[in-house]
């Protein structure tokens, strides 16, 4: 009897452009993909954070390097995203929240958030896509999304729409790019402890609220995304593509 051999989780070989990367989500994917054995850019606009990680990175001796890149500015991301040349794997964990009131929604909030979460992410994958296209390299992309894309929450309209977008245009391309061998999936964590969730925690009545609907009893940490980049990253997932990976703790289970 032959028995069937489990797919490989090992990113050798491959080249990886994570986005976000000097903080939280993005920077934790960047060390997960690179444990992995993946040579992973890390980009985001914060140029001494980037320098930071690279030099811890280097002390483990994973291939990290740093790349200072605004995904809202479409010239220069795509600038940029010529420079480094086709990527193997794409995590697009830029990202950024106004939280607020949604009768009291200012117009320059909106665009903000917009132009990182939803504009960003979308130019970004459209331009890594047709990279791996030009060249026939059978790639996966990944965005970072949101429980939040899939349920309503406090103060989060201008959230949730930029999140419900990205999970929108990720099943459309992934329809489009799946007969070119590119898989688009998104990523859907629960609130992750990290500097911009604290001010979420400090807050009694909405620390309750995050606690009342994680059926798991516990926030997540930057370490139980991990996981999921690097599955969604390799051929274990090969035949993936145009859906959620929900890490919730069970918050849309109901």
């Amino acid at each position: 009897m032959k028995l069937p051999k489990t797919p490989a989780f090992s990113l050798q070989g491959k080249t990886a452009l994570v986005t976000g990367a000097s903080s939280g989500i993005g920077h934790a994917c960047a060390v997960g993909l690179a444990e992995y054995g993946a040579s992973v850019i890390a980009a985001a606009r914060s140029k001494d954070k980037l320098e930071n990680l690279v030099e811890a990175a280097q002390k483990q001796g994973l291939n990290i390097s740093a790349l200072e890149m605004d995904v809202s500015d479409i010239p220069e991301m795509s600038l940029k995203c010529e420079q480094i040349g086709p990527m193997d794997i794409v995590v697009n964990s830029a990202g950024m929240a106004r939280h607020g009131p949604a009768s009291q929604t200012e117009p320059d909030d909106f665009d903000a958030v917009m132009d990182i979460n939803l504009r960003g992410a979308y130019f970004l994958s459209q331009k890594t896509a047709n990279q791996m296209m030009a060249v026939g390299k059978r790639g996966s992309i990944i965005n970072i999304s949101s429980q939040m894309a899939h349920v309503g929450g406090i103060e989060r309209s201008v959230y949730c729409a930029t999140k419900f977008g990205v999970e929108g245009f990720t099943k459309a391309m992934s329809i489009e790019w799946g007969p070119y061998g590119i898989r688009i999936n998104t990523i859907c964590p629960t609130f992750v402890r990290t500097a911009l969730t604290q001010k979420t925690f400090d807050d009694p009545e909405k620390r309750d609220w995050v606690m009342s609907k994680i059926k798991l009893g516990r926030v997540a940490e930057v370490e139980d995304i991990m996981g999921s980049a690097i599955f969604l990253a390799s051929d274990a997932a090969a035949m993936v593509t145009g859906t959620s990976l929900l890490v919730d703790g069970g918050w849309t289970a109901d």
